[in-house]
């Protein structure tokens, strides 16, 4: 009679090959950045992502230096099928002003009858570093109102230790779980840990998009969190987020990864890229590159 099951050591190895492709079929890869040129970079095409996220200030179409920048933005989007997910974040006009509810919710409308390709949002960046939550609240409600075929994230949170009664706080204002909260665990991926990603799951509910993460090459912010950084960190970290942080809950469903290149972006206080401000790829390249199955070059 002819056999038809595998031998136990065929079939664990046959399943170990299986494992990265159902882990990459799971979470949904972008990148994190705001300059318009990661698009035209022919490394970045070959890697055919099918997301980018873009902080924005929530002002722009007020400024027309500013908007065709975002037109160039939008563009390189559409020109690389890669799906937006715009942040709203505070206007350097005015950087501690609060827009009302009703002027974010005009905000995205505005963004909408522009490039209506757009149908990702996250109320504000990193909210929980100086914002109320019961304002935040307000404004994701209004958001969703402005529009109810959006995704709409409740909004993007620091892993700092106010996160979790930040987040409980907002759920209790909105009178609601929101869908998806969009986190930003660089202290988490940079130690190599999953303790406060983790947290976040356990404590409240819906899906969580990895909105900001990566591995940091350099950094000079006056953090009081400290941890290694440096090229080969970096592609450790990155190996980490794949190999572990994404693979903690099927809720967390997209990862973007922060950023393409230097540039000069952030001046010297942040360097997170996977390309150097030398132009030359760094090894977070090519492990990025293995997970997608592209073949680096």
């Amino acid at each position: 009679m002819r056999r038809l099951l595998l031998p136990l050591t065929a079939l664990l190895a046959l399943l170990a090959l299986l494992a990265p492709v159902a882990a990459h079929a799971a979470v949904k890869v972008g990148i994190a950045d705001n300059k318009a040129d990661m698009f035209g970079d022919p490394r970045y095409q070959a890697l055919h992502l099918g997301y980018a996220r873009l902080d924005l200030r929530w002002d722009v179409l007020s400024d027309p230096v500013a908007t065709a920048g975002l037109d160039a933005w939008m563009r390189g989007a559409q020109a690389t099928g890669a799906r937006p997910l715009i942040t709203f974040d505070r206007s350097p006009r005015r950087p501690a002003y609060n827009p009302t509810p009703a002027q974010l919710a005009a905000a995205l409308k505005a963004l909408r009858a522009r490039y209506p390709f757009v149908k990702d949002f996250s109320s504000w960046n990193e909210a929980n570093m100086n914002k109320k939550p019961e304002l935040v609240a307000a404004w994701y409600l209004a958001l969703r109102r402005a529009c109810p075929s959006c995704d709409v994230l409740a909004t993007d949170l620091l892993d700092k230790a106010n996160m979790v009664s930040w987040a409980r706080r907002f759920v209790k204002a909105a009178k609601r779980t929101p869908k998806v909260w969009g986190l930003h665990n660089y202290v988490d991926a940079n130690t190599l840990s999953t303790k406060t990603t983790k947290k976040l799951l356990a404590s409240v509910g819906g899906n969580v998009w990895l909105t900001e993460t990566g591995g940091i090459v350099r950094r000079s912010n006056a953090s009081a969190v400290v941890f290694p950084t440096g090229a080969a960190h970096a592609a450790k970290v990155t190996k980490f987020i794949f190999d572990k942080l994404v693979r903690l809950s099927p809720r967390i469903q997209r990862v973007y990864l922060y950023h393409w290149d230097t540039g000069t972006e952030g001046g010297p206080t942040w360097d997170s890229g996977f390309v150097g401000p030398d132009d030359q790829p760094r090894p977070a390249l090519t492990v990025l590159q293995r997970y997608l199955g592209v073949k680096p070059g």
